[in-house]
């Protein structure tokens, strides 16, 4: 790939804040963005019309979860993910590094790739960092994830330089295995909770050559205040000249601080996993639905939002809906959520271009009840 596809459009004078636009083969994405996560090839419970009704740009899928069930091939039979799932913008692809991680007992990694078994049916199953470029190449998505070792917390220094300088080896792998069909590929730094392995592994990416830089291996069960402390560690050295991308992070809190630290994009399961769970996120703070006092609650749920759900169904309805288990509570919570966290990014991309953006995170504070 020639150059960066990411434009930087705009800088804040007050901190690390900034705005700018990602080209993609599906078309451009404006930044700071959050990406609704479609592990499965669909965002639970929202339709792609829902998507772009909220203002989501750019959505994600799962190269472990895909690759297991229904398989790469299939999807590439239906000409890949955009076609199969019915979304016409832009897809990231996780590589499945961190669902590896994750399996811990079901998985081996070695320096050939992560051996596994498949948590559907136990299947013994490989996938080497070539393997992993050539299935998001098959999934035909915009944005390619280099396949990475993800570290737990805690782990030694010892743990974490050897897992770091793996992942390392891994991305030049990828790299060499890409084969330049117009999607793009995004290096991960690791690094676990050393500020100094930090700075080397971005320097390491840097010289094998990315389209993007990601930070992973953070919001893996540290503590906020030390995930904060690798951020403003890690985000300045990432390359100006290209999109930086905070990987599985976070609360509306989260990414207001990305932002500030310079972070361009976000992905996290938490505005549907929690609207599943009947937690609602509004310009006041949070709101628990099944909460007895919206029994009789006419109010909308934000009365300052515009999503679907605000504008047609009461508190009384919704709590409802959640408390009868309908699968109508769950598409409601979730456009409700992803467009809070779509029109949060969209304020601050606004403030960002107003230079004001200390004064909207000064806001953003001061609304909050919980």
């Amino acid at each position: 790939m020639n150059g960066s596809p990411y434009t930087l459009s705009c800088r804040s004078t007050e901190c690390q804040a900034r705005c700018g636009e990602v080209a993609t083969l599906h078309g451009i994405v404006r930044t700071p963005v959050f990406m609704p996560v479609g592990t499965l090839g669909t965002v639970k419970a929202m339709t792609p019309e829902n998507l772009i009704e909220v203002g989501a740009q750019i959505i994600l899928g799962n190269t472990y979860h895909l690759y297991i069930r229904p398989g790469h091939e299939l999807i590439r039979s239906f000409g890949g993910l955009h076609q199969f799932m019915h979304w016409q913008g832009p897809i990231l692809t996780d590589s499945g590094g961190f669902q590896i991680f994750s399996l811990q007992d079901l998985a081996k990694i070695t320096e050939e790739g992560a051996a596994f078994r498949s948590h559907i049916d136990g299947a013994r199953l490989f996938l080497s960092p070539e393997d992993a470029i050539a299935v998001q190449e098959a999934l035909g998505s915009d944005i390619m994830m280099v396949l990475d070792t993800c570290i737990p917390y805690p782990a030694t220094r010892e743990q974490a330089a050897k897992a770091t300088a793996l992942t390392a080896r891994w991305a030049r792998r990828c790299r060499e295995a890409q084969t330049g069909i117009g999607q793009h590929l995004f290096g991960i730094v690791q690094g676990g909770m050393y500020p100094d392995m930090r700075l080397e592994a971005i320097q390491q990416l840097v010289d094998i050559g990315f389209d993007g830089y990601a930070l992973g291996g953070l919001s893996v069960g540290e503590p906020k205040e030390l995930m904060y402390e690798m951020l403003e560690a890690a985000a300045p050295h990432l390359p100006v000249t290209h999109a930086r991308y905070l990987m599985g992070v976070g609360t509306p809190e989260d990414l207001v601080e990305g932002v500030f630290h310079g972070v361009d994009m976000f992905d996290c399961v938490m505005p549907t996993r929690n609207a599943r769970n009947g937690m609602l996120f509004t310009s006041q703070g949070r709101l628990v639905i099944k909460n007895a006092c919206y029994q009789q609650d006419q109010r909308p749920l934000d009365e300052t939002c515009g999503c679907y759900t605000c504008r047609h169904y009461s508190r009384a309805y919704l709590r409802h809906l959640f408390q009868n288990r309908e699968i109508l509570a769950y598409q409601l919570n979730s456009i409700h959520n992803l467009h809070y966290y779509c029109t949060l990014m969209a304020g601050m991309r606004s403030a960002i271009q107003a230079d004001r953006f200390l004064a909207f995170r000064r806001n953003f504070y001061e609304h909050r009840t919980n």
